[in-house]
């Protein structure tokens, strides 16, 4: 295939340098420089006019012409004219060589740099593979049509922490972040000194809301268990020796899942007391049964629990298998995206089912949705049988997967910059900045806002750019010191809100 790489004089040696690197058999490459400095700024006149001086011809002999990722120009007639695909390359130049590396077998977009079409590319074929891989596997069996076992993907049960203490109202915009992150089971915790009623209100609260999503309650109470049951619960957390028999029967009736777990006096026999309580609920005749060792947390024996779980999957290799993470997340002062990631993948070796989070702590929250990004990762990476690496889906958020070059100058002729003390009133106003949810919109779409004073305006945006671009057009400010300091500080706003973190006007974000 014979590709043509059209740049400009700035970038030339940085595109020759990539194209020299790359090494591909199948691909020969060239480049045409333009007489312009910038490639971004490349138009189909200059693009002629360097075409028509560097070949004879006006037809090209090239299967394809790639420009700058950055270019917004129109090149559609000179594409008739010259019979040849012109397509946007990548933004940057090293990023040609992964540009390459798929040009025999992608249409790259006229409109989209490579680099972005990629990615997205490889998303919707990871997609995909998710959704085949899903379909062609036989579950153990499914809650509500969810597939659990077998070698499906690892499902994400969010809890509901104290959910009988919370009012409907509650209750559906907790589930509602959950099921926009990615929740497959929804599990009503029970706080400590709840009765039957309260069980029974929290059940039909996340029905009323939610009646096709697995439900399950999280108790080891018998008489509370009987109650999620009666109302309508899919799955209960948990059985053990002392409650097996008392709920056995109800569970066994209404085709209950259940998760058994070992007796919390055998620290010394975890294994052997779960084994023993799986047989106890299938003699009281359960047929659905999840095991769970139980993953303590770091200090508490999280090794010892992990070669558990190891030991119980030697013995018992088909049992769906829970997994408690958030064990872990909710007792470490980490960022929990590597935490949960990193377990994913742990559980993802153990061959376990179910992954298991509340988002109780603030430093917590977002981990559904990590977990579920992470599940998928790892289930792309177990049918592909590499690292999850490269797999369309990443959880990296403050962390690069490939560092940008850095601008080497030389020093001199350098202006130091140095911040101005003096502070000046606009006399248009100023502005309060913060984040904030619109009433009716829940948690999911949370926005940047900036009231002005004295007119009291609001204005509201996802981005720092739209927020300020609508300051500018309704004219409200006149001082260019002022737009420096609103752009730093909507920016400020932008990032807390990708990043999910708490955001103050005038304070440092980290």
């Amino acid at each position: 295939m014979k590709i043509l790489l059209a740049t400009g004089r700035k970038a030339e040696g940085m595109v020759k340098d990539a194209v020299r690197t790359t090494n591909f058999a199948h691909i020969d490459c060239d480049v045409l420089t333009q007489d312009l400095s910038i490639a971004a700024f490349s138009t189909p006149k200059s693009l002629r006019k360097a075409f028509e001086k560097h070949f004879i011809s006006k037809k090209s002999d090239y299967d394809l012409i790639l420009l700058s990722g950055l270019c917004k120009a129109d090149f559609s007639r000179l594409e008739k004219e010259i019979t040849t695909p012109i397509r946007l390359g990548p933004r940057h130049a090293y990023d040609i060589g992964d540009t390459l590396q798929f040009a025999e077998e992608m249409q790259f977009s006229s409109h989209i740099p490579a680099d972005v079409f990629l990615a997205e590319k490889r998303k919707e074929n990871a997609k995909q593979q998710l959704y085949k891989l899903e379909s062609g596997v036989k579950e153990k069996f499914s809650i509500k049509g969810v597939k659990i076992g077998g070698g499906v993907r690892m499902k994400i049960c969010a809890e509901l922490v104290d959910a009988t203490r919370l009012n409907e109202g509650e209750i559906h915009q907790k589930i509602e972040h959950f099921m926009n992150s990615g929740a497959d089971i929804i599990d009503i915790g029970i706080h400590v000194g709840a009765n039957p009623g309260e069980v029974k209100k929290a059940v039909k609260a996340v029905l009323a809301f939610a009646p096709d999503v697995p439900l399950s309650v999280d108790t080891l109470d018998a008489e509370l268990i009987l109650a999620g049951i009666e109302t309508g619960a899919d799955m209960v957390l948990s059985l053990n020796k002392e409650n097996i028999s008392e709920v056995g029967d109800e569970i066994r009736e209404n085709d209950i899942v259940a998760v058994v777990i070992p007796d919390f006096d055998a620290s010394d026999k975890n294994n052997e007391s779960l084994f023993a309580n799986i047989k106890r609920a299938k003699e009281q005749g359960i047929k659905h049964v999840i095991a769970d060792p139980v993953l303590n947390a770091v200090g508490y024996g999280i090794a010892k629990s992990l070669y558990n779980y190891y030991l119980f999957r030697l013995q018992d290799k088909s049992t769906p298998l829970f997994f408690g993470v958030g064990n872990v997340t909710e007792l470490m002062d980490a960022d929990s995206v590597g935490i949960n990631a990193t377990l994913a993948g742990i559980a993802s070796e153990l061959n376990a089912d179910i992954l298991f989070t509340p988002e109780y702590s603030d430093k917590a929250i977002g981990s559904v949705r990590e977990l579920r990004i992470a599940s998928e990762m790892m289930t792309l990476a177990k049918a592909r049988k590499s690292a999850p690496k490269d797999v369309g889906f990443d959880l990296l958020m403050l962390k690069e997967k490939r560092r940008k070059p850095v601008v080497q100058l030389q020093d001199k002729e350098l202006i130091v910059a140095k911040g101005d003390k003096k502070w000046r009133l606009d006399p248009k106003g100023c502005f309060k900045i913060g984040i904030c949810e619109i009433e009716g919109e829940g948690d999911s779409d949370k926005k940047i806002y900036a009231e002005h004073s004295p007119t009291g305006k609001r204005i509201v945006g996802r981005s720092a750019k739209e927020v300020m671009d609508t300051i500018l057009r309704l004219d409200m400010v006149s001082l260019l010191e002022h737009v420096s300091y609103l752009s730093k500080e909507l920016t400020k706003a932008e990032l807390a809100l990708r990043l999910n973190r708490s955001y103050e006007q005038d304070e440092a974000l980290f």
